[in-house]
């Protein structure tokens, strides 16, 4: 496959002009060209020539896409964005200083007595030829219309920017007419007051300054579709140490080749993809995989470039390098994905095909028929004119940016942000949803979640030995057991003769006794594990909790369960979801058992678990096949292709800064909750569109036949100055209907169940335990607190329990997660 730059585009027209013009050629078995980056992909025989010289003979430019960009390349790229937003920006800020001027004229005087001066008092022929000279201004700053337009009108392609030079140069040509006709020495003040009140020089320009407001924002969208491949480059490591004739080299990360001894010291990060030939350590692999807890690794494992050595120091044998790595993988599946074409709707591009040639023809058919019925030019002149300007596009083209800017802000006011006007309008027809484990439904941070003695030893002696040799390590599991201690105002004791055994455990001494922590093998090298606990451990494993052992000597301790925690508004959000008749597809790296119990206690309708990073985007693939439109809510690295291979990308805020900009939607708050909000506004956004589009045209279509003349014999006319009302009219109420978004309730759940409590709260009281002093009760009543639907929360360490007051609905396991996810354990709530 061959990738192209192509530059010109504006529109869909344009980018089915080129796929037209280059799936002409022999040889191409395929042409896919993607307006949002400007770039095209070419699958067959046909040389790199003869595609540009098509692509140039349609109109356009194109250039051969360099496989391969250095920092300067990108640099130079994103000023050249940053270029056209600054261009755009200035274009559309003096368009509208000088149309201010113009509207002032032209309607404030003309129309409602605005003072303009003696000089210009009943000077009709000097107000009009002020006019000309604003729109003459006006419409050389916005020339590129004008340029695009015919271009593609000559080529028998008109696209939209056709439609806007041919609205504005009609209502142009016609004002300059009647100012021609004002300026003729037989005029009299009065014919050439009512020729002044005739010129549409005002609509002209507005329709240039308001289509360039809508270019800049688009090309503001356009820019930021880079970022998210800029920092995954960033991540690979520039450097590497490599073992070469008995010595440590650093090399720059481009010589090491297959084969090469490479090393990793604790803290740095793994240079290429490779195999582990000597020693142990805990691997990060966040920055792939997304999840929380590194991984142990000893030798013959694998391990992959970007990731982090927690640990111990490792001696690899490189195995992937260069394009290979997982990491490169990763940055080519985003590439590929951004740059794909995705089966997007733009309504007013594909209408604009037809609706352009349609009504120039009834124009030209209206001109000559007037004309043969023996009418004067300027009368034939004028129902042509008026036929152009009552099909302006100027509520075309409203229709669908004005829904997307208030659709947009309402989203804003709520911490939900869409990327562009695709991502609000496609995310209202997903059919299925596909969520990230880690930081989306669950909080991404291991926690305490159960403490079991074993018979002959109480929970203090317990906690406050695993809390002394854990408080010597810096695995993510051990901090989960160090942060409960403290909090809990759990002591440690001195520790000796400490030693990580990576993959196993932890042990050392405490006050001459060895004390030992780890997985069920580990311990059982050392002590005998009650059958009872192992029970318990399993049970504690199918939960989807991660069993700790501690012993004393030959002497088990007990337990200690570590687990990820789900987010306290998930099992909420997914039900909204399921009402909405989305499926709900929880995918995640972790392993069978872990996953089934999360995907379990959140509700989800299906669960695919251990799946990598590539193996995402392909069930994203396989759910668009199977149920259509799919989204993908994720917030690590790992999540980037599939956010990008997803019809709709959604981010959790809280989430990497790839996978925010690689996504669509960014979830500012990372509340679960915000998830169906988005998709019930981008539906509302959605219906209004096509309600705005069905009056758009509705005026269009009454209007056209009028101001052809058509019921001329029946004494009705429409003049151009009417028909640039009916234009204005079509204009007010797009606006109008968008306006309406700001009314919409989101949040429809919370806001019906409110009315059922505005009389009466609920009070639900929750036994909780491991609550030890006051610091405990302000963590339990923040994290409650933090539940939409809670007024207030009371915890008493003392009496073990919070009395919880509601003014809107909130489920028991919503209440439970939160307490929870804060390492304390809810035994029941009343």
């Amino acid at each position: 496959m061959k990738k192209y730059d192509i530059t010109g585009m504006s529109c869909a027209a344009c980018s089915a002009r080129v796929e037209k013009a280059v799936s002409a050629l022999e040889g191409v078995e395929s042409c896919s060209v993607n307006l949002l980056t400007n770039s095209m992909e070419v699958e067959g025989t046909a040389n790199e020539s003869e595609i540009i010289a098509a692509v140039t003979a349609a109109g356009y430019g194109a250039s051969a896409h360099g496989s391969k960009k250095d920092k300067s390349d990108k640099v130079s790229n994103k000023d050249k964005a940053n270029g056209e937003i600054r261009a755009l920006r200035n274009r559309f800020l003096i368009s509208l200083g000088f149309l201010l001027v113009l509207m002032y004229l032209s309607m404030g005087h003309n129309m409602w007595g605005f003072p303009v001066g003696s000089f210009f008092h009943k000077n009709y022929a000097g107000l009009a030829t002020l006019q000309t000279l604003l729109c003459i201004i006006i419409i050389f700053i916005n020339r590129k219309f004008f340029i695009s337009g015919f271009k593609s009108a000559i080529k028998l392609a008109p696209n939209m920017d056709t439609l806007v030079s041919l609205g504005s140069g009609a209502s142009f040509a016609y004002s300059i007419y009647l100012t021609f006709k004002i300026m003729h020495p037989e005029t009299g003040d009065v014919a050439g007051a009512q020729m002044l009140h005739g010129l549409y020089f005002e609509s002209a320009a507005m329709i240039l300054v308001l289509i360039t407001l809508g270019k800049m924002l688009e090309a503001i969208a356009k820019g930021r579709t880079t970022d998210a491949l800029d920092k995954l480059t960033s991540l690979a490591p520039e450097t590497a140490t490599v073992i070469r004739d008995g010595k440590e080299l650093s090399v720059p990360i481009s010589e090491v080749r297959v084969g090469d001894i490479f090393i990793v010291r604790p803290g740095e990060s793994v240079a290429v993809d490779g195999v582990i030939i000597e020693g142990e350590s805990a691997i990060d692999e966040s920055a792939l995989t997304g999840e929380s807890i590194p991984v142990d690794k000893k030798a013959g494992d694998s391990v992959y470039s970007a990731t982090v050595n927690r640990q111990g120091f490792l001696r690899c044998r490189a195995t992937e390098v260069g394009d290979e790595t997982m990491l490169s993988r990763i940055i080519k599946m985003v590439e590929d994905a951004s740059s794909s074409k995705a089966p997007i709707a733009k309504l007013a591009d594909k209408v604009s095909g037809i609706f352009v040639p349609t009504v120039i023809a009834i124009a030209v058919v209206t001109f000559i028929t007037w004309t043969l019925l023996d009418k004067e030019f300027s009368f034939s002149l004028t129902r042509a004119i008026s036929v152009l300007v009552i099909s302006c596009p100027c509520a075309l083209g409203l229709a669908t940016p004005v829904s997307i800017m208030v659709g947009s802000g309402v989203g804003a006011k709520n911490g939900i942000l869409f990327k562009n006007a695709t991502s609000l309008e496609e995310s209202g027809k997903i059919k299925a949803i596909a969520l990230d484990k880690t930081g989306t439904i669950t909080l991404g941070a291991p926690k305490v979640r159960s403490i079991v003695p074993a018979k002959e030893t109480d929970e203090a002696k317990l906690l406050t030995l695993a809390h002394s040799i854990e408080k010597q390590s810096e695995h993510p599991l051990s901090r989960a057991i160090i942060e409960y201690c403290e909090e809990n105002n759990v002591p440690s004791l001195p520790v000796s003769s400490f030693e990580a055994v990576a993959g196993n455990g932890l042990e050392g001494t405490v006050e001459e006794s060895r004390i030992r922590g780890g997985n069920a093998a580990f311990i059982s090298k050392f002590a005998e594990i009650p059958q009872g606990l192992k029970k318990e451990a399993d049970k504690l494993a199918d939960e989807g909790k991660t069993p700790m052992f501690f012993a004393e000597n030959g002497t088990v301790l007990g337990i200690i369960a570590v687990a990820d925690t789900i987010k306290p508004d998930a099992r909420e959000a997914i039900s909204e979801l399921k009402k909405m008749d989305i499926r709900t597809v929880m995918l995640t790296g972790d392993n069978e058992r872990t996953a089934r119990a999360i995907a379990a206690e959140a509700g989800v309708d299906e669960c695919i678990a251990g799946v990598l990073p590539d193996g995402k985007e392909r069930v994203i693939r396989t759910l668009k096949e199977k149920y259509g439109k799919v989204a993908m809510v994720g917030d690590g690295i790992n999540d980037a292709p599939a956010l990008t291979a997803a019809d709709t990308g959604i981010a959790i805020g809280s989430g990497t800064d790839i996978a925010i900009d690689s996504a669509n939607i960014v979830l500012i708050k990372s509340n679960m909750a915000d998830l169906p909000a988005a998709i019930m506004l981008s539906r509302a956004t959605l219906n209004n569109i096509k309600l705005s589009l069905f009056w758009a045209f509705f005026y269009n279509a009454l209007g056209i036949p009028l101001a052809a003349g058509v019921l001329i014999p029946f004494g009705i006319t429409l003049t151009p100055m009417i028909g640039a009302a009916a234009m204005s009219l079509s204009s007010f109420c797009v606006v109008t209907n968008a306006l309406r978004l700001n009314l919409v309730h989101i949040y429809k759940k919370e806001k019906s169940h409110k009315k059922e409590f505005k009389k009466k709260n609920m009070t639900k009281t929750m036994k909780i335990e491991g609550m030890m002093c006051p610091r405990c009760e302000a963590h339990v009543k923040k994290a409650l607190e933090a539940i939409a639907g809670v007024e207030s929360a009371t915890p008493s360490h003392t009496e073990k329990k919070a009395v919880v007051v509601l003014n809107a609905p909130v489920d028991d396991a919503t209440l439970k997660a939160a307490v929870e996810a804060d390492g304390y354990t809810v035994l029941g709530i009343e």
